[in-house]
């Protein structure tokens, strides 16, 4: 069959590669002049099953409150302005801040990203990807006691679903990542997903995407999506500002772009952009920066060793489609890099990135076909996941639109979850 696929992030171009893989005709159409140049740019670098937590929780209210009017806070919202699609998505939000919303979702959650990990694992020992990977596991270090005994229910819970990890103490977390040492005295513990990697992103997409030209893979690079013509229940026609292309199959792989393109088609979907920013330290010779990647669950900052850089990444900030980076955003990001790693580089001097991440209401992605159009399937809304879920989701895709029965169950996947919750 023939398959169009919209946007050449990371989700997009694995999406591609498994279609193409199971001898689709694949055509990938992005408006940026080449693949992984939004969200998959400069992100944290993490395949993190460990990090499925969904931001919604029954502690998610008190903390965004308590975060309010502070510069420095994890989560910023900016809703000076009338922002109808911010106001819908917190509903939903609030929605989910139940015990049990928080359990199911993170099952949905810790369902895909394990099969993704694996799929991962399998793509690169069967096609010898090279991307600055790193498989010695996620560390997450706690520097309060409480908060560290939260860790440690999830840890408990997250194990009936398959996740394997394990607490270590301040001493351990040290031995294992020795830059840790000027940050010993903060430390109350950590927990160790030991199956979990790092790598670049941005670097992946693009070898995968050389890899899928070799098996046909056509890219429309700088080419932007207009509409979606639809008739008699099906997507009919992509109109693009290059002109109109046609297809079996359309896959949405926009990220947060795919709301906008879908609702003239009369489908809400509730993915909200989440910005995030991100700096890349040079690391000397000389440099103490860590090389198992790490996840700062206090501060909610990560660091990825990719080669001679150090990837510091995170913060979110709900603003709307606003690409602008905000220097002082940036600057909270080196404070706090520079408070942990103080002899990794010039952290001053580091290059600063922000991007928009697509977020749902549950932090669970939008997968699978749409009820009201035949030939119209979602892969998007992975929140700050979408490197960690892009090989399982793109499999999970190609695996629908071969009439194959995937590997995983997708109840509580698509976009059907959130029209019965009204």
């Amino acid at each position: 069959m023939s398959v169009i696929v919209l946007g050449a992030g990371v989700v997009g171009v694995t999406t591609a590669w498994y279609l193409a893989q199971a001898g689709h005709a694949v055509t990938v159409v992005d408006r940026r002049p080449g693949v992984g140049l939004e969200t998959s740019f400069a992100n944290g670098g993490q395949i993190s099953v460990c990090h499925t937590h969904p931001w919604a929780g029954p502690e998610a209210p008190r903390q965004v409150l308590g975060w309010l009017g502070r510069p420095d806070a994890p989560l910023v919202v900016r809703p000076l302005r009338w922002d109808p699609p911010l106001w819908a998505w917190g509903l939903r939000f609030l929605a989910n801040c139940t015990p049990s919303a928080f359990t199911r979702n993170m099952e949905r959650a810790v369902r895909v990203a394990l099969y993704s990990r694996a799929q991962l694992k399998a793509l690169r020992t069967e096609i010898g990807l090279e991307y600055d990977q790193r498989t010695q596991g996620i560390l997450k270090i706690y520097r309060s006691p409480a908060v560290l005994e939260t860790g440690l229910a999830a840890m408990a819970a997250a194990r009936a679903w398959g996740l394997e990890q394990r607490a270590l103490d301040a001493d351990a977390c040290v031995a294992l990542e020795p830059a840790l040492e000027d940050a010993r005295p903060t430390l109350a513990g950590g927990i160790l997903a030991p199956d979990d990697e790092s790598g670049d992103a941005h670097r992946f997409t693009r070898a995968l995407a050389e890899r899928a030209r070799g098996l046909g893979v056509l890219f429309y690079e700088a080419t932007t999506v207009v509409a979606l013509e639809a008739q008699g229940g099906r997507i009919c026609r992509v109109m693009t500002d290059q002109g109109p292309l046609e297809a079996d199959w359309v896959v949405v792989a926009l990220g947060s772009e795919s709301p906008r393109l879908l609702r003239p088609l009369g489908l809400r979907l509730p993915v909200y952009p989440a910005k995030g920013y991100s700096i890349t330290v040079d690391v000397p010779p000389e440099g103490l920066a860590p090389t198992v990647s790490l996840t700062d669950e206090e501060k909610r900052m990560v660091y990825s060793r990719l080669g001679n850089r150090l990837r510091a990444a995170g913060t979110a900030e709900l603003a709307g489609w606003d690409p602008q980076l905000r220097p002082e955003r940036a600057a909270l990001i080196r404070r706090e890099t520079q408070a942990l790693f103080p002899r990794a580089g010039k952290i001053a001097e580091a290059e600063a990135w922000c991007g928009l991440r697509p977020t749902t209401p549950d932090s669970v992605p939008l997968l699978g076909r749409v009820a009201k159009y035949d030939n119209l399937v979602l892969n998007t809304g992975h929140g700050t996941l979408g490197w960690t879920m892009a090989c399982g989701s793109g499999r999970l895709v190609a695996d629908l639109l071969g009439g194959r029965t995937p590997e995983i169950a997708l109840d509580g996947l698509g976009l059907d979850r959130f029209l019965l919750a009204g």
